[in-house]
């Protein structure tokens, strides 16, 4: 579903990190681990086409969407790929409700009403960010990025900033979204509770150099 084949990406004035191959069947989760600095997070950056490889390539599909032109990039990510930040990153001024529709993928108010109340967050609709706990925002995040029932399911971080009952609510959110729309979930994180949920893992402090 999706997969990488000889992905590097040099950072001006440093030396290329080199990131091994890997491949993500749809409804399956990945587990990318590692310490702060070994290149978790730009290796999702390239998988979400928010960053061009210096070399190597990312295919959804059959599609080698890393060539793709940045508008292309954004069309392709705004329709198939959703990504969970360790933070929350919602527009402060306006409800959760508004900015789970604020995709132009959404699918609409009903959409959203029916993904919040199986995220439980259905009562916290009509709050602003500021009036959520973490807890709380995470699950309103994961809630906003399956808003277009992406193929690919990314998360950065998704659990460093919970306690044990949050990040065990979070993760069976993420595995039960990749599982009921056959999506590759893909978690990078160094967040050590995760490894317990999720046994296909990579650890790139192993690997990159």
């Amino acid at each position: 579903m999706i997969r990488t084949k000889n992905l590097t990406y040099q950072y001006p004035a440093s030396k290329p990190i080199s990131f091994p191959d890997i491949a993500v069947e749809a409804g399956h989760a990945l587990l990318i681990c590692g310490e702060s600095g070994c290149g978790k997070t730009t290796l999702l950056h390239i998988l979400a086409g928010l960053r061009q490889p210096t070399s190597g390539q990312v295919i959804m599909d059959d599609e080698t969407i890393s060539t793709l032109l940045p508008a292309k990039m954004d069309q392709f990510r705004g329709r198939h790929i959703g990504i969970v930040y360790q933070q929350a990153y919602f527009i402060e001024s306006l409800s959760i409700l508004d900015n789970l529709l604020l995709s132009p993928y959404a699918e609409g108010r009903s959409k959203a009403q029916t993904i919040a109340k199986r995220f439980n967050i259905n009562d916290l609709l009509f709050r602003y960010p500021h009036q959520l706990s973490v807890g709380q925002q995470q699950r309103a995040s994961i809630a906003r990025a399956v808003m277009n029932q992406p193929k690919l399911l990314l998360a950065d971080e998704p659990t460093s900033a919970l306690d044990n009952a949050n990040c065990s609510l979070v993760i069976d959110l993420l595995l039960e979204e990749a599982v009921a729309h056959d999506a590759a979930l893909i978690i990078v994180t160094h967040d050590d509770r995760l490894r317990k949920e999720i046994s296909d893992t990579v650890d790139l402090n192993a690997i990159v150099h």
